[in-house]
């Protein structure tokens, strides 16, 4: 999703001046030689425009594949949390109070709910997100990247991810908490794309509406947009049962279900002939994303089972090893993701244990279920000794954090 896109993408934002939230890839700029990171901390590059969201996808990913994280990783997340329950990007110095300088922001905080929800063991860190989440509501339903900034679908689904997170219905979020109010959902459906008129985007998300009002297609916000339209977060589990291949239809009452199938249609058609989403940023023709393909493997089999995504999972584990090197603790979260959604054993996945590569970026974990190391101990049996490696931070601030800010969004990490 655009707010998993990534750090590159953040940074970049800042400097062409996009306003768009997105988490990717852990390709933010090295630290400076005298700078020490957290030893708590996932990934090792800046965290500046990245660190809470790759910390959060790093121990959802590691939660959701039975692991337990060190408490240290996860301390350092809880300790990044304000006075007023909002998170920013990266605090360097938690003990520090926020104030007006700290730039807190929706998807940092929304990512840091689905994690620590997830722990168990926080209610009243998640609680407090919750309340400020609540409050920084557009009237519209929506959610930008920045309090008070348009509701975009980046940050609109990783919010609607946090509200399921902690036991509440997405639906009857208000702004104001008024009867009469709008809902995450009604911002969702103002932001998707009908079926009619022949676009190449039909049924599509977009990120945000242009200056002129019209709508864009966009993958990264689709992808965000159906798994959020189903009521689901970052990890989001497969449909209940399988289901027919994805329609795109504006007939009858529009309806966040009927959001989804039609993003689905619009993710299922733009995969189907590569295997992969391309990237939009400047100079990157015809590039596979790598980050928003995985989303669109989340995405697809949240609406209509893992059958559904098959072609993109086996592109990705076929090429996006090197990618998750690369880019670092979001990517290979993202990859874990993927793997959860559609019945796939992450310690296997094309030949790599992403687990293993996911704890190897930040400190050890305290340990596995018994489940998990059954797992682990059969995949290792099974191959060749070979472990990959890799990193999903980076595109989810890339395609997460910047993604949000990227796609369209930001990419929050990148648009």
């Amino acid at each position: 999703m655009n707010v998993r896109r990534s750090a590159a993408a953040l940074a970049a934002v800042a400097v062409i001046g996009t306003a768009a939230p997105a988490v990717a890839a852990d390709s933010s700029p090295s630290p400076s030689p005298s700078a020490v990171l957290p030893s708590g901390l996932y990934g090792h590059t800046d965290p500046k425009y990245d660190g809470v969201w790759r910390q959060s996808l790093a121990l959802l990913a590691q939660h959701t594949a039975g692991v337990r994280p060190a408490a240290k990783a996860v301390d350092w997340l809880a300790g990044q949390q304000c006075a007023d329950g909002a998170f920013a990007a990266f605090r360097a110095d938690p003990a520090r109070a926020c104030d007006a300088k700290v730039m807190v922001d929706t998807n940092s905080t929304a990512a840091a709910v689905q994690a620590l929800a997830a722990l168990g063991g926080h209610g009243s860190a998640t609680a407090k997100a919750v309340t400020w989440l609540k409050s920084v509501q557009n009237k519209d339903g929506g959610w930008g990247y920045t309090p008070g900034g348009p509701s975009d679908t980046n940050s609109t689904s990783v919010v609607v991810g946090a509200l399921a997170a902690t036991g509440l219905k997405p639906a009857d979020v208000r702004k104001d908490g008024k009867p009469g109010g709008k809902s995450p959902y009604d911002a969702l459906l103002k932001l998707a794309l009908p079926c009619t008129g022949g676009d190449a985007g039909a049924g599509a998300f977009a990120y945000q509406p242009d200056k002129k009002g019209k709508l864009a297609a966009n993958a990264d916000a689709t992808a965000a947009g159906v798994t959020a339209a189903l009521g689901q977060g970052l990890a989001a589990k497969p449909a209940p049962k399988a289901g027919a291949a994805p329609h795109c239809t504006d007939s009858g009452k529009a309806t966040p279900e009927r959001a989804a199938a039609n993003g689905a249609s619009y993710l299922a058609k733009s995969v189907a002939k590569k295997g992969y989403l391309t990237s939009v940023l400047p100079g990157s023709t015809d590039q596979p994303d790598y980050g928003n393909t995985a989303d669109a493997v989340v995405a697809l089999a949240a609406q209509g089972g893992a059958g559904q995504a098959q072609k993109p999972l086996r592109w990705l584990e076929k090429h996006s090893e090197a990618w998750a090197k690369q880019s670092g603790p979001a990517a290979y979260a993202q990859l874990v993701f993927a793997a959860n959604a559609t019945g796939t054993d992450p310690r296997d996945f094309g030949g790599t244990d992403l687990v293993a590569k996911l704890s190897a970026t930040g400190p050890a974990p305290q340990s596995a279920t018994s489940e998990s190391a059954e797992a682990k101990d059969s995949a290792k049996d099974s191959s060749s000794g070979f472990h990959g490696w890799w990193f999903v931070a980076a595109c989810l601030v890339a395609g997460i954090g910047i993604g949000f800010l990227f796609s369209g969004r930001k990419n929050r990490r990148q648009p």
